[in-house]
């Protein structure tokens, strides 16, 4: 697929963003902007529900793991709003038990993080998810986990070590040797 409006604009189709990411959610934005869609940006859970309350969306796209209520907390809620709305449940910690659980409580489908604006048009299009390629083959590791996890909060506190340390409950000098290795493999 390539950034072409793939909506007319006359029935541009809804699309709620929720995801606590906020460059991704910037990206990702942009890019089903110009495929067609009108984008609603949340950050939370609490923040994705009440946008939803008032203006109900064709399609959402949400985090697993945010702060406060997870992805799989706010599905059925939207679900309850309107039961043919389509939600895709995006993760950087994919598991086969958080799939399952997903497409259980109502996502037309699963992505793990790294995905683009295809692969999230894609997943939202598709008529079932393929519960076998849910999650990849090679996840990342445990390390590569918690080396991405580490840069996430430390982006959140604006590169500052001791406020990061603290969020994360481990002493800063523990922290700074993490952080002085190389980013491990996937």
């Amino acid at each position: 697929m390539s950034e072409e409006a793939l909506f007319d604009v006359e029935e541009q189709p809804h699309l709620l963003l929720v995801d606590d990411d906020q460059t991704f959610t910037r990206v990702l934005a942009r890019a089903m902007t110009r495929r067609g869609l009108r984008v609603s940006v949340a950050s939370s859970a609490e923040e994705g529900l009440a946008l939803a309350e008032q203006d109900l969306p064709d399609y959402a796209v949400l985090d697993l793991k945010m702060d406060g209520d997870s992805g799989l907390v706010l599905l059925p809620k939207l679900l309850e709003l309107d039961g043919e709305m389509r939600v895709v449940i995006l993760t950087g910690y994919s598991s086969i038990a958080t799939a399952v659980e997903a497409i259980k409580r109502g996502a037309c489908n699963y992505l793990c993080k790294p995905a683009d604006a295809d692969d999230v048009l894609a997943a939202l299009l598709s008529e079932h998810a393929d519960v076998d390629s849910l999650v990849p083959e090679n996840p990342m590791s445990v390390d590569r986990l918690q080396w991405e996890h580490i840069q996430r909060v430390l982006a959140e506190h604006d590169g500052n070590i001791s406020a990061t340390a603290r969020a994360l409950g481990m002493h800063r000098r523990t922290l700074q040797r993490k952080l002085q290795k190389r980013p491990v493999r996937r």
